[in-house]
């Protein structure tokens, strides 16, 4: 047998462990999960509002003196932090396990989001957004394996979108507390732009002390040779379930056997998205960089739009009633990607959303202010939940061993394409229509996010897996079991 730091020997084994964790009753426990998890969304959500509300005061001198094309450019720095930390903690999130991973990568965030508030010149400013979307970007990869990972299977649909769209509760809040934060005859215009990063890193360390209770994923756990450790929690959690809701649970009589290993290597980890499962990985793609697109370059930019175009001078009560349209979106529709179905529900969010998204940069020249909120908040009441469902299929259709990084990767080339791209080409689309005082310059961006969204719904339509209420070892057999039969489904 081989060791595992002198401690674990790897070897093969059978365990009832997923059956034990998706047979379980929802109970607080759950709930510990998704605040202790979950609200990593939030923190991303506050940070690109508050970014996207702050344009005119860091184009000030109490601010950092940014024009439209750096107010874009900061964005895409963010962007580009979260792909390079989506990668590199994607990666080790599969190889360490998931529980140090996002205790790390909450930790970046943190001091990221700390020393953005004490910048002093465009230079260290984006740096500190670099360092800060890593930590956003690796949350990603940690988090939603997690989740998924400890979320029985007939409630993962629901639980993942609603989380997903949980950024949006963040969204909200960064667009409220701006309105006091950036009002000078209340709080130093110098000063207030500060406070607001600085809000971050306050929600951050109350999400830290939950998250300490959160349990390694015993999925990952029996992997990697630790099956004593991952029996025990999966013990002590349906210990609690029980104590907690007084439900009977039923013996959980499936099995899976599997071939203990320490980690999986990048090849291996390529030929099994790209060679195993070709129609998933453009399923992926095709998700994730429509909605990359879309969010990226419309909301980035959003205030920037109303300020430059639409005469508002205080952008937070309009953006707070567009982010909880969004939030509003993801928990109304969650439940249907449960019940109605993944293939459906995905399909439908993309195309309608897309098509709205293409009426309103017809009618763009036309719009107000509120006519503009309206829209959005329309177009993105589906869109969130679309978005969200990006983030659930990678985290479902792809091998355990494999899901981290394949959440990271989808993410990095997605949002490289989308995110990136969006903020940049937003920006100068500003800059452009607002030299010449004709806002309906800034349709083309809005063109290519609809293209790109209706294109990944149609992709959906064929090429989508019908995930609903299946365990994840069902969907995707593990790269370690002992019969791994077909794996494209």
């Amino acid at each position: 047998m081989d060791s595992t730091r002198g401690a674990t020997s790897l070897r093969t084994i059978t365990t009832a462990v997923p059956a034990r964790l998706d047979r379980l009753p929802w109970s607080r426990w759950h709930w510990m999960i998704v605040v202790g998890l979950g609200t990593v969304w939030i923190l991303d959500g506050l940070e690109v509002t508050i970014v996207g509300n702050l344009s005119a005061v860091l184009k000030s001198d109490d601010g950092l003196g940014l024009d439209s094309g750096q107010i874009g450019l900061a964005g895409a720095v963010y962007v580009t932090g979260a792909c390079v930390g989506a990668l590199v903690f994607g990666q080790l999130t599969d190889r360490f396990g998931r529980k140090k991973l996002f205790i790390v990568t909450l930790l970046v965030y943190l001091c990221g989001t700390v020393l953005t508030a004490f910048s002093m010149n465009p230079l260290y400013y984006f740096v500190m957004r670099f360092v800060t979307g890593m930590g956003i970007g690796g949350e990603y990869a940690a988090v939603n394996s997690a989740i998924d990972e400890l979320i029985p299977a007939r409630y993962r649909g629901r639980i993942d979108i609603t989380i997903n769209g949980s950024y949006w509760l963040g969204a909200a809040a960064g667009a409220l507390v701006t309105i006091p934060l950036l009002d000078p005859t209340l709080v130093d215009a110098g000063l207030g732009w500060r406070l607001c990063f600085a809000l971050g890193a306050v929600l951050g360390l109350a999400v830290l002390l939950v998250r300490r209770h959160v349990p390694e994923s015993p999925r990952w756990l029996f992997i990697h040779g630790r099956e004593k450790e991952s029996e025990e929690i999966v013990g002590a959690v349906e210990e609690r379930v029980v104590a907690d809701t007084g439900a009977e649970l039923e013996e959980a009589e499936r099995t899976i056997t599997v071939r203990q290993r320490r980690s999986i290597g990048l090849g291996q980890v390529a030929r099994t998205v790209f060679t195993d499962y070709p129609r998933r990985t453009v399923l992926c793609l095709a998700l994730f960089i429509g909605q990359a697109f879309l969010y990226n370059a419309f909301f980035f930019t959003y205030g920037d739009t109303l300020q430059t175009f639409l005469g508002v001078d205080q952008t937070g009560a309009y953006l707070a009633l567009f982010a909880l349209s969004n939030f509003a979106g993801a928990l109304a529709l969650g439940p249907l990607f449960d019940k109605v179905g993944r293939v459906p529900m995905i399909s439908a969010t993309y195309i309608v959303s897309g098509v709205l998204l293409a009426v309103a940069g017809l009618m763009i020249g036309g719009l107000t202010a509120v006519t503009l909120t309206i829209f959005g908040m329309v177009i993105f009441f589906f869109a969130s939940a679309g978005a969200s469902s990006a983030y659930l299929t990678a985290s479902e259709v792809f091998p355990m061993e494999t899901r981290a990084l394949c959440i990271a990767f989808f993410y990095a080339i997605g949002t490289a394409v989308g995110g990136i791209t969006g903020p940049l080409l937003f920006g100068r689309l500003i800059e452009s229509a607002s030299s010449a005082d004709d806002i309906s310059g800034v349709a083309v961006g809005y063109f290519i996010g609809a293209g790109l969204m209706i294109g990944g719904g149609i992709v959906a339509i064929f090429l989508g897996v019908g995930a609903e209420e299946q365990s994840l070892e069902d969907l995707a057999t593990p790269l370690s079991a002992t019969d791994e039969g077909d794996r494209e489904m």
